[in-house]
């Protein structure tokens, strides 16, 4: 057989082989040997077995020591660590191009969690046979080979690199059939179509006459030295080659034209975001190595059939409840599938982890929720584009969920995206592309029915002050204008960059700043949304951040600020102004890139009045109904609905009345915003009809509760104008 002169590392590998197999009926020796290697390299002996220490070991798993997501250099020392203790004399450069290599995690050829008495005894017998049968290839070793082939093909773990094993020991004899190579041999061109058309219809790993059969195919082609190419090992070179010309095409493609669709939290639908995720593929990540090289990720109870079956979550639980009657309450579980099939998106960020304190890669999500029935114990999948492998221990007790969304946990995520600016696997993390729909002052104009004249003097406020409080009666749109604010301010309706919370009498400095929780060992310090928010912003300097409160006047707002009621201050603002948090004693500062929108509600009868220390933190925006305003009335021409436009008159007679009245006055008129939203079809008598008997006569109940008679005046006012 005939060696290709530029490699060294298939001489390496075939006499690692011979060496390896004299241990077969000594594997404790070898382990031995195996742990006095990494000693003498000052290497930690990878994760074998769940138990730690190695029990036993197989020698495919040897070789996949150093074929995993290394550096050159490492997988060279370890090689060359390895072989120089069994007495191996093969030079071994570095050439490692085309060597298929495993994921760091589940490097194993057999299942570390579930292994069976007898895997690795078979993969011993695969591995001796094998190499009889590429040394001395007659009909009988061909028959051994077939039998301890198909025995290994049965066993849990038993995938793909089963080809890759074969290749590695006798990389003239075995065809390499890892996700990598069958692309490459499926392109046109790269092979005869008899040839890729046998592998394009491969959905799962081939028997042993099959693969059998595609080793022969391709080796005949190879030998008629038809293509560049004339061996196993030069085949498998140029489909590393031309992978990676691929893999950085397409990413300078991805970042010119990858949109993320996600709706965002504030309700926006046309607002783009991304959503990120952790993910467990499976018990002690065990799928990680399969769906990693399927390019999926995928969860499991397929007994409960398609889930885009269920229309709500609830319908999902019943059936989840029902077919599995034993696991108690599955809540975590019927969440998680929830979320799979409903929220989350392609362009979503996900990071695999293992257990609760260990990272095993990251990956873009590139396809939306499809049930396989064929897809095993796995059926519920999604594409993903995995943009990096390896294994990153976390000072973090992470969810044991098996989905766990931990977008609005910023220091979660700068810790796990740290992993994959510069691993070890030589792998680009990449970002995707949101592109965000732009929004500028005069869409604000035209959505908030608001004078130019007063958004000016408001974003002048809020970017000196940078506190605002806007304030006004029921309906006068103070949610939605504060959202619009914020994104014309931006100039893009980009959600990460604004948070809304609503405070209430319940609301806490533990939720607003920090505070002790209960966990499954007593208590933790956890942080909240004001303290994240402002961690986010201050990593991010150039941009304008956008803190939303609604109901501000609804909590004890000098116990909730805290130590912050100062640094929320314009001129308190940035590092030099810091102060030391109440439990974690952090010192922690304001970023001048945030500014706080906070709402009231002037009509609430049951609020305090606002401390008049924070009162001067702020600057008051008095927003009133816009029912004259240039855009409302434009509004109001396009309906062409008398009856809308009765009602609205009524409206605006009974506002005058309101503001007349010494009990109320203009902070208890009726906002515009109740009228809004509407199109020529949608605005029919009964829609008007419900909002008059449902929204405005309650409201009016609640205003002249001593005084029955204005409120059947003007209800009947209000109902007579519809008629």
């Amino acid at each position: 057989m005939t060696m290709d002169s530029q490699y060294s590392w298939p001489r390496f590998f075939m006499e690692l082989a011979d060496k390896l197999l004299a241990f077969k009926d000594d594997r404790q020796a070898l382990i031995a040997t195996l742990q006095h290697v990494y000693a003498e390299l000052g290497m930690d002996l990878p994760t074998l077995d769940s138990g730690g220490i190695p029990t036993d070991i197989d020698p495919f798993t040897v070789y996949g020591l150093f074929n995993r997501g290394l550096t050159d250099n490492k997988r060279r020392a370890v090689a060359l660590g390895i072989g120089g203790a069994l007495g191996v004399q093969a030079p071994l450069h570095d050439d490692f191009v085309g060597v298929p290599v495993l994921l760091n995690i589940n490097a194993t050829f057999y299942d570390q969690v579930r292994r069976d008495d007898g895997d690795i005894d078979r993969l011993w017998d695969l591995f001796a046979v094998a190499l009889a049968y590429a040394d001395q290839p007659t009909e009988q070793t061909e028959a051994v080979f077939r039998h301890a082939y198909d025995s290994v093909l049965q066993q849990r773990h038993a995938s793909w690199n089963i080809t890759i094993g074969l290749f590695w020991i006798r990389p003239y004899a075995y065809v390499n059939l890892s996700s990598r190579d069958r692309w490459f041999l499926a392109l046109p061109d790269r092979m005869p179509s008899s040839v890729r058309s046998v592998l394009a219809s491969l959905k799962k790993v081939p028997e042993s006459t099959e693969y059998l059969g595609i080793r022969d195919s391709i080796l005949s082609v190879l030998k008629s030295r038809t293509y560049e190419y004339f061996s196993f090992p030069e085949l498998s070179a140029y489909a590393w080659r031309v992978s990676e010309q691929v893999n950085r095409e397409n990413k300078e493609a991805d970042k010119d034209k990858e949109e993320v669709a996600q709706a965002a939290a504030l309700g926006d639908a046309d607002v783009e975001t991304v959503r990120y995720w952790l993910y467990a593929p499976g018990r002690g990540a065990c799928m990680w190595d399969e769906f990693y090289s399927r390019g999926i990720m995928g969860l499991a109870w397929g007994e409960i059939g398609d889930l885009t079956a269920y229309a709500h979550k609830e319908d999902l639980k019943a059936q989840m409840l029902q077919t599995y009657p034993e696991n108690g309450t599955q809540k975590n579980d019927i969440h998680a599938l929830w979320q799979f099939a409903n929220e989350m998106k392609p362009g979503d960020v996900v990071f695999v982890k293992k257990g609760r304190s260990e990272i095993l890669g990251r990956g873009i999500v590139a396809g939306d929720y499809v049930y396989d029935p064929e897809g095993g114990h796995y059926p519920n999948c999604r594409e993903v584009r995995w943009t990096s492998a390896g294994n990153w221990p976390i000072d973090e007790r992470l969810a044991m969920k098996t989905l766990t969304e931990i977008t609005d946990y910023p220091e979660l995520l700068s810790r796990i995206e740290t992993f994959f600016e510069d691993s070890d696997d030589d792998v680009e993390s990449e970002e995707p592309l949101v592109i965000f729909p732009e929004y500028s002052a005069r869409q604000f104009l035209n959505e908030v029915y608001m004078p130019e004249e007063r958004y000016d003097a408001i974003v002048g406020l809020l970017r000196v002050k940078k506190n605002i409080i806007m304030q006004g009666a029921p309906g006068v749109g103070k949610t939605y204008a504060a959202k619009r604010l914020a994104y014309s301010m931006m100039g893009v309706k980009e959600a990460s960059r604004v948070m809304l919370v609503q405070f209430h009498q319940s609301y806490s400095y533990e939720d607003f700043i920090e505070g002790y929780r209960p966990s499954g060992a007593g208590f933790e310090l956890v942080k909240g949304a004001f303290y994240s928010f402002c961690k986010k912003a201050a990593d991010d300097e150039e941009n304008a951040y956008f803190f939303i409160i609604d109901e501000i006047n609804r909590g004890n707002l000098s116990k909730i600020f805290g130590e912050l009621f100062m640094l929320i201050e314009s001129d308190k603002r940035g590092p030099k102004n810091k102060l030391q948090l109440l439990y974690s004693r952090e010192l922690f500062y304001v970023p001048r890139n945030v500014h706080i929108i906070g709402m009231m509600n002037t009509a609430d009868r049951s609020l305090a009045m606002l401390d008049y220390a924070l009162r001067r933190r702020f600057a008051f925006v008095e927003l009133s109904p816009a029912f004259d305003s240039e855009g409302f009335r434009a509004y109001r021409v396009g309906l062409v609905n008398p009856r809308f436009e009765a009602l609205v008159r009524e409206v605006e007679s009974l506002n005058r009345a309101i503001a007349e009245d010494e009990s109320l006055g203009e902070g208890f008129c009726i906002g515009h915003s109740y009228f809004c939203n509407m199109e020529a079809d949608s605005c029919t008598n009964a829609t008007l009809a419900s909002i008059v008997d449902y929204e405005l006569i309650p409201m009016l109940k609640e205003y002249w509760f001593d005084e029955p008679g204005k409120v059947r005046e003007w209800s009947d006012r209000l109902r007579r104008s519809l008629r």
